[in-house]
């Protein structure tokens, strides 16, 4: 059964852990959030620049860090942001007030930046180009898992032993992962002793990433308008995504004045439909794609998945009901593993062997809406005296990110095959003036 099983699944596996402890990480804080405003007496608004640090230190390292990538390869890169991560979650257990809290999850946020890009970018290298969905849909499955399996874990240690522990559980899970890329992961199937021959070929035939040293310019990024569509509906999306990530157990909690318990359910649930609807578009958006064509398919799956999650959370802001609210958030939330799976296959589409890269670029913008919505949330918050207000403005934002998929054509890859060719070309004719 061992040499039966697939060497590229084994690989999908390692990186499904990969993202699961990120997010076992990341949505940690969310959870103890009101634990932690009560302890340091924080507003809204100051829990709001807290959470924010995180996504802004995230978008600025998104890009340098998917460059990397793509240059050193991907188990380096791994190993340096488990590390950096782990040491500055550990740390977060260990902060004061404030401006310590701020201090250390900016420098968490720098640490984890690139960890989708270089996920997507081992995809590029690992999956042949018509199991790209079925490889990032792990990813995200991996995420809505993480997300999932946080509340029933954290909120219990919290509960038990203080907020702070949970922190330092996670950083040693975080080292954990970091033995096994260090002993086992490599870049490239080539480079996998133990790797079956034709698998190898398969793969190396097949895959998107291609061996050059070809670059392309922010001219190239500029001039590519269905990436600029791209990128800037991933800024909207993720104004839904940190929501769900930064906001809801404080929503809930606080807004709609559930228990803690309540919240740890609901929260849970979430992210529970969030791993169905990750699993079904691993299925579904690879043959949506073969069935429709490359551009309709992709069009289609990213402006329904926003607009449908928009649609849910304009309706839990509107309805008074508990389980109405609980049924539109677990709804809502099943449309945004669709909506990535399909985003992060559009990139490896566009970039091809600098999918790593083009991935760090929209995640960069994802992030900076991140940021925005982390800081005016709490800000709308308080200024309103509601949490209904600004999750209607997450709606409206969802809204324009469905529209701009319809300037989304993943056909218009960054570099042509010809520009490819040619570039290479060049840049071998100048080191051969240079000798």
């Amino acid at each position: 059964m061992a040499k039966q099983f697939p060497y590229r699944y084994r690989v999908l596996i390692f990186l499904f852990f990969f993202i699961l402890i990120t997010y076992l990480d990341r949505i940690c804080i969310s959870l103890v959030g009101v634990r932690i405003k009560t302890e340091f007496h924080l507003s809204n608004q100051e829990f709001g620049w807290v959470v924010g640090a995180f996504a802004l230190a995230y978008a600025l390292f998104e890009i340098p860090t998917g460059i990397l990538g793509d240059r050193i390869g991907q188990r380096k890169v791994f190993i340096r942001i488990v590390l950096w991560w782990s040491l500055f979650t550990a740390l977060t257990g260990a902060t004061t007030g404030l401006f310590t809290l701020m201090v250390t999850r900016f420098l968490f946020g720098m640490g984890e930046a690139g960890a989708f890009p270089n996920g997507t970018g081992t995809i590029a290298r690992w999956f042949p180009a018509k199991e790209t969905g079925r490889g990032t849909s792990a990813l995200i499955i991996g995420s809505n898992l993480g997300a999932a399996v946080a509340p029933l874990i954290i909120v219990p240690i919290a509960t038990a032993y203080g907020w702070r522990v949970p922190f330092f559980i996670n950083a040693i899970i975080g080292i954990a992962w970091v033995l096994v890329c260090f002993l086992w992961f490599r870049n490239h199937p080539a480079e996998m002793k133990k790797m079956p021959a034709d698998e190898k070929k398969l793969i190396e035939d097949n895959r998107r990433f291609t061996h050059d040293k070809v670059s392309f310019s922010w001219k190239d990024i500029v001039r590519n308008r269905s990436l600029l569509a791209l990128v800037s509906s991933f800024f909207c999306s993720q104004w839904g995504l940190y929501f769900f990530v930064a906001w809801l157990p404080v929503y809930l909690q606080q807004g709609r004045h559930f228990s803690e318990n309540a919240m740890k359910t609901t929260t849970s649930l979430s992210f529970i439909v969030g791993i169905i609807g990750g699993i079904l578009a691993g299925i579904f958006v690879d043959r949506l794609v073969k069935k429709k064509g490359l551009k309709a398919g992709r069009k289609m799956i990213g402006a329904v998945s926003l607009a449908m999650m928009g649609l849910m959370l304009l309706i839990t802001a509107s309805t008074t009901n508990d389980t109405a609210v609980s049924a539109c958030l677990m709804g809502g939330y099943f449309f945004m593993p669709v909506y990535l799976v399909n985003a992060t296959a559009a990139c490896v589409d566009i970039g091809r062997s600098k999918a790593c890269t083009v991935v760090g670029i929209m995640n960069f913008a994802g992030q900076l809406g991140a940021f925005f919505l982390a800081i005016l949330f709490g800000k709308m918050a308080d200024a309103m005296n509601s949490f209904n207000a600004p999750l209607v403005v997450v709606a409206a934002v969802l809204g324009a990110g469905s529209l701009l998929w319809l300037a989304v054509d993943p056909t218009k890859q960054i570099l042509t095959e010809k520009q490819d060719v040619s570039r290479a070309i060049a840049v071998n004719e100048n080191l051969i003036l240079l000798k």
